[in-house]
């Protein structure tokens, strides 16, 4: 073994040689295309005859100034990808690559060894490969095979085979540390190391470990949508983002980042998984909230609640007296019911309803309300919706004008003429020069006309009119959906189906919060699809990939939204219904209502079981937290049993967690939780646990995920993972309702090493089904 080691090693220090040779050119190139850039940069128009006397000159100057901005973005190009390729390249410089298959080509009698890692690496000679692409296609026979017959399928056609070892490989630094034979070897030894080791502020790319299941989500390329349902742990977030880079090198000539958007939990956890792309050498995907969504189209009208802060009301509102009725509002508002019932009421306004604003000029309106209504519904009604609609943008646009010709003569346009300051007379007289075709240095001759001078103060006092017309801003949008409340019994007419015993309160609710132009979150989302179809869906068809993750906090209504916001793109959906805690969750009993959005034909769902996040001893403890929780199945890797300490006041908390942070320190954990219910209990414990260096609260809005001792609020820590875990208090008077099992099962299983559960009094009751023996009682 000692000399196949060696050779092993040696291989890799030749690997390396290779590489910093061609790390060595590319550094060359790189320098050379960056001077080449700036050198364009600074010359580009010395290089451009600017001429418009005659369209011929006018012409020639168009097609220089394309050429010159064509070899500008070639040359950008070039810097770009060779810059990307010598940042790979330097990457693989410490751990070439991480794995290798011997495998026998079906018909051919030699046996073929292929090198596995980030990215491909030829010979020097450029004919043969040292190292293969994990996502090439040879590489699936590492993730998805054990030794015997195996296959891959390359566009050239299926090649069949067998596969006769497996192997990995630690490499740190340059150094082989070790490597196994997977088909001697019992368990996964690299993974074991992995999982073993802390954590950090960031997520890593899994690819040295990607496990068969996670490889069945990473390389899945058919249908509209997929949906992984996955346990907590189960690593589904990093294979959908490997899944990203899989995709981003499959379809690399038509398929780039900007064009696929992950919308993630929270801001935190956007910098939480940023590092993991660039790691494989690919850029970034967009990444945004859809309540940083929701507040671009919304937040200029509305002051719009965010789900953390409705979130929030329901862990923590519920001895108030609206409480019933907001969480029936909240699960009524998130249905396919109420999604139904606002398409139809919008077919409705076809032919009656649609409410409009005056269009006022100058204090007066050019048009009333209802003037515009008379007209929508006076034309021709056989033409479709939005024909209606553009050609009443039309006539009002055609009102505009008329009376920007009434006004010409108007005295108050003559006043303003003559209170014009000079910088701003200089801009009108510089304005009009151009329109009139006068070139830069002959401007000073144009004499300004006082009749075009009155036209541009009238256009500019009309602009404002204008753009309103132009964007439909004449619709009453929020008095529509308000008429949706006004008559409790008038839904319905558009719903089949029952509305909640609380309707009545919902509809009082939902108008107060609008009066006060608040948008609840329920409404959020549906006044949005409101706007959309009156108005015409502000799709984006760019798009050709969109990642959900914690799908199970989205409602049905929501993804219906999105599936039309993106009509070009697939969809991943990710995401675990233990973990679902927002108060529409019963609405989402299981995925499988999502296969309605592209029918069954174009959705696949792929569960995964396999916990790898916890120790097995964790797992054990946590699985027995949720209903069907005898289907996760824990890795193979040990650790202490959780702990659970019955204190008796708050004091006495506050001390033991001082004490229990100082001893997981002195133990070498680097990333320890307190995690509480809410972010009220979060503030609290804080303000107490303030003695303790470095101690950070996490909070909405937190933009970083932070190492250290970090206290945060339940749902906050979704997503994330600490080596340490502490719940604050874990007792039957905070966790006793049995809604609350999804939460504290979510802020159990956030622990990878170590758990410890405090409780004030008794524990709570959704610690019954956990065996005594899973856990110690101090």
């Amino acid at each position: 073994m000692d000399s196949e080691f060696q050779q092993e090693q040696n291989r890799v220090d030749s690997v390396i040689e290779t590489l910093i040779k061609q790390i060595s050119r590319l550094e060359e190139e790189t320098y050379r295309r960056q001077n080449e850039l700036v050198n364009i940069r600074k010359h580009f128009w010395d290089e451009v005859k600017v001429n418009v006397d005659t369209f011929d000159d006018y012409l020639e100057t168009i097609i220089g100034l394309r050429q010159e901005a064509q070899a500008l973005s070639v040359s950008q190009s070039t810097h770009k990808h060779a810059s990307k390729r010598l940042s790979t390249l330097r990457r693989m410089q410490k751990a070439p690559y991480f794995g290798r298959i011997d495998f026998i080509e079906e018909g051919i009698s030699t046996q073929e060894q292929f090198y596995i890692g980030i990215s491909s690496l030829m010979d020097e000679s450029g004919d043969d490969f040292l190292i293969y692409d994990w996502r090439a296609p040879v590489s699936s026979v590492y993730y998805e095979y054990q030794p015997g017959p195996a296959q891959y399928a390359t566009p050239g056609g299926v090649f069949q085979g067998t596969l006769e070892k497996k192997w990995q490989y630690l490499i740190r630094g340059g150094v082989l540390q070790s490597m196994f034979d997977t088909s001697l070897t019992i368990g996964d030894e690299i993974l074991q190391q992995v999982l073993g080791k802390g954590t950090d502020k960031h997520m890593h790319s899994i690819v040295a470990t990607i496990q068969q299941e996670q490889n069945r989500i990473i390389r899945h390329d058919h249908g509209r949508l997929l949906i992984v349902h996955g346990a907590a742990g189960s690593g589904k977030t990093s294979a959908a983002l490997q899944r990203i880079a899989y995709l981003l090198y499959k379809y690399r000539d038509s398929l780039n980042a900007d064009q696929i958007i992950l919308f993630s939990p929270n801001s935190m956890f956007n910098s939480y998984v940023s590092n993991v792309l660039p790691e494989l050498g690919e850029e970034n995907m967009q990444q945004v909230t859809f309540q940083e969504y929701l507040d671009h189209r919304l937040s200029k009208a509305f002051q719009v609640e965010n789900p953390y802060e409705q979130l929030e009301y329901v862990l923590t509102a519920a001895n108030t007296p609206s409480y019933s009725s907001r969480v029936a509002s909240i699960r009524f508002k998130a249905s396919p019911l109420f999604f139904e019932a606002i398409e139809s009421y919008r077919k409705s306004l076809e032919l009656s309803g649609l409410l409009f604003k005056d269009m006022i000029f100058r204090g007066q309106p050019i048009v009333t309300a209802q003037q515009i209504a008379e007209r929508f519904y006076s034309n021709d009604t056989s033409l479709r919706f939005h024909n209606r609609l553009e050609k009443l943008k039309d006539w009002l646009m055609q009102k505009i004008n008329e009376t920007q010709k009434a006004e010409l003569t108007q005295p108050w346009v003559q006043e303003k003429i003559e209170l014009l300051s000079n910088e701003e007379y200089d801009k009108a007289h510089t304005y009009l020069a151009k329109k009139r075709g006068f070139r830069r240095e002959s401007i000073a001759d144009y004499e300004i006309e006082p009749e075009a001078l009155a036209r541009l103060i009238v256009q500019q006092k009309l602009k404002p009119l204008r753009k309103r017309a132009q964007t439909f801003g004449f619709i009453d949008v929020k008095g529509i959906y308000k008429e949706l409340f006004a008559d409790p019994l008038q839904i319905n007419q558009w719903i089949e189906g029952e509305t909640p015993e609380e309707w009545e309160d919902i509809c009082r609710t939902t108008l107060e919060m609008l009066d006060e132009d608040k948008l609840l979150y329920e409404d959020a989302t549906p006044f949005l699809l409101m706007k959309e179809l009156i108005q015409g869906f502000q799709t984006n068809r760019t798009i050709k990939h969109i990642l959900v993750d914690e799908a199970q906090d989205y409602s049905p209504f929501q993804f219906e939204f999105l599936k039309r916001l993106f009509p070009s793109a697939r969809m991943t959906v990710l995401g675990d219904f233990n973990q679902a805690i927002f108060a529409h969750a019963s609405e989402m009993v299981d995925f499988h209502i999502l296969s309605s959005l592209y029918g069954t034909d174009e959705t696949e769902v792929i569960n995964m079981t396999r916990s790898y996040r916890s120790t097995k001893p964790i797992i054990e403890f946590t699985r027995r937290l949720v209903p069907n929780g005898e289907r996760i199945i824990p890795f193979e890797r040990d650790g202490e049993l959780p702990v659970l300490t019955k204190l008796v006041n708050h004091a006495e908390l506050h001390h033991c967690i001082t004490s229990k942070v100082a001893a997981l320190r002195s133990l070498g954990y680097n990333s320890i939780a307190i995690i509480c219910k809410s972010a009220e209990e979060s503030k609290s414990a804080y303000d107490a646990l303030s003695n303790i260096d470095d101690i950070k609260l996490l909070k909405n809005g937190s933009l970083e995920y932070e190492q250290g001792v970090v206290v945060i609020p339940s749902y906050l820590a979704k997503g994330i993972e600490f080596e340490a875990v502490i719940i604050y208090d874990a007792s039957e008077q905070v966790y006793g309702d049995e809604s609350l099992r999804r939460v504290f099962y979510t802020a159990c299983t956030r622990a990878m090493h170590y758990l410890q559960l405090y409780s004030i009094g008794e524990p709570t009751p959704l610690l019954r089904n956990v065996l005594p023996e899973s856990f110690i009682q101090a």
